[in-house]
């Protein structure tokens, strides 16, 4: 075990350097987890509010979202590997179909359904009284949704870009299998070529990669979420303002 222990400390010396040393594939793996968990956050808030405001086809959006759920991220990168390496046949600017763009498409995929109905589900259960004084003081659907609602349901809009963010970058390994970099490179050839040490390195850094996002998220909350709203510092007589109709 001591060995063990030395090896793996031997080894993070070693190999922080260089292409393929852990310092590049870090930042290939933040790469396509932040494009992934970003559009999908561009997506996914502005769709989920609207329609958690309006009513409209929420019901079938989400569960159209949900059924994607239910789809393996691996099957996911599957079925994405031959499309876009046909598409790459035929964009100029794309040099192959394999590394980041299936890698992309399926961690998208993930991020999105948590971002999505978590949007959706806190728009709507919103205190529909706090609406209506709103409506009645002649504040505009637009103002009520952006001054009001999303305000009001920003936690729970926020722990869903948190929980993807933190499954995104947990899951992001799976892009080695098709040619990508980032930190499930050496798990993938770790296995490939019995290398413990490698294998348990790619692990730790994956979970420490894991832990500081939901770190860097939770400060992203307390600056993003109204102090009266956030955990544990919600009163008995907290009351959300109803901004004017200026």
């Amino acid at each position: 075990m001591i060995d063990f222990v030395g090896d793996l400390a031997r080894w993070f010396m070693e190999n922080w350097s260089g292409t393929t040393g852990y310092i590049n594939r870090l930042w290939e793996h933040m790469q396509v987890s932040g494009a992934a968990v970003g559009i999908a956050a561009l997506l996914g808030v502005p769709l989920g509010a609207w329609m958690g405001h309006t009513g409209r086809g929420g019901f079938a959006a989400v569960t159209i979202v949900n059924i994607g759920r239910a789809i393996p991220s691996f099957g996911i990168v599957a079925i994405a590997l031959p499309i876009t390496i046909r598409i790459a046949d035929r964009v100029p600017f794309i040099d192959s179909g394999l590394g980041f763009f299936p890698t992309f498409i399926a961690l998208f995929a993930l991020a999105l359904p948590p971002i999505f109905t978590n949007t959706y589900t806190a728009v709507r259960s919103v205190d529909p009284d706090t609406v209506e004084a709103a409506r009645g003081m002649g504040v505009t659907e637009w103002h009520i949704l952006t001054s009001v609602e999303l305000p009001m349901s920003s936690p729970i809009v926020m722990a869903g870009i948190r929980t993807s963010a933190v499954q995104v970058v947990a899951t992001a390994t799976l892009g080695a299998l098709v040619a990508y970099g980032g930190l499930g490179r050496y798990i993938i050839d770790g296995f490939a070529t019995r290398d413990n040490v490698q294998i348990v390195a790619g692990a730790l850094l994956v979970a420490l990669l894991s832990i500081l996002t939901e770190f860097a998220f939770g400060l992203m909350e307390r600056r993003v979420i109204p102090a009266p709203l956030r955990r544990g510092s919600r009163g008995p007589g907290t009351q959300q303002a109803i901004p004017s109709a200026t």
